[in-house]
């Protein structure tokens, strides 16, 4: 018999686990003993705050991110093919959201292998919900090209698509050009477009502001090496036949 994979959730932000991971999430992690994570030290300051039924030096972890080739996949499988349950961990959020993990994934359900999400904090759903944008209809992109040529004609794009589906356009960047893409946003995109920036997600210093991009052209904030994720909605006026 195989066991099950958990796909557990972790924080994006310092501070109190109860604010962000259910307690029976907690219980359930805490009777785990292997686990396929993204980076060793930020799992084991998890899991010490978990409180874990085994000592950290008896743990299990294997590694899996974005330099994991697909041919080393099933390699990690084996606890669970060996009957054992395993926790896959994202560094930050939900794991193969946004982050490495979905292969993974999709081969343990070829595996017949259980796949079991828990319930906890993800920056993009927790950013749509408190952005005030369209959260009937709504894409994520992840990065945008960073040459400026094709950046400028993907965001672009993304708001006269947005026009014309009413569709929120999700999208992040590498926190050191945050900055960047901001301002150019700004440039390009249209005064009555709604643009939203959601840093610090969780934290006590947590920022959520959406406004016009003419509003926004008043007063930029500061998130240089900041992690943030941007929502887009252009207006459907912008669309012309």
């Amino acid at each position: 018999m195989t066991g099950k994979l958990y796909l557990i959730p972790t924080p994006l932000s310092d501070g109190d686990l109860g604010w962000t991971i259910p307690i029976a999430v907690k219980q359930s992690v805490q009777q785990l003993r292997f686990f396929i994570v993204e980076h060793p030290k930020t799992a084991r300051r998890f899991l010490k705050q978990i409180k874990c039924n085994y000592p950290l030096q008896d743990i299990h972890m294997d590694i899996l991110n974005e330099h994991t080739c697909a041919n080393e996949l099933e390699a990690l499988l084996q606890p669970l093919l060996a009957g054992h349950d395993m926790g896959l961990l994202s560094e930050a959020g939900c794991p193969a959201v946004a982050d490495p993990g979905n292969g993974l994934v999709r081969l343990a359900h070829d595996k017949q292998i259980k796949v079991i999400p828990f319930t906890g904090p993800s920056s993009i759903l927790l950013a749509l919900m408190a952005s005030g944008l369209n959260g009937q209809r709504f894409c994520f992109h992840g990065y945008l090209p960073i040459d400026k040529t094709a950046r400028v004609q993907t965001i672009t794009a993304l708001e006269k698509l947005s026009g014309k589906h009413d569709q929120t356009q999700i999208f992040i960047e590498t926190p050191y050009r945050n900055q960047r893409l901001l301002e150019l946003i700004i440039q390009i995109c249209r005064d009555d477009t709604d643009l939203c920036i959601a840093a610090y997600l969780t934290a006590t210093n947590e920022i959520i502001v959406t406004k016009t991009i003419k509003e926004w052209k008043q007063k930029l904030p500061d998130i240089n090496k900041i992690p943030a994720i941007f929502l887009l909605q252009g207006k459907p006026h912008q669309v012309t036949t």
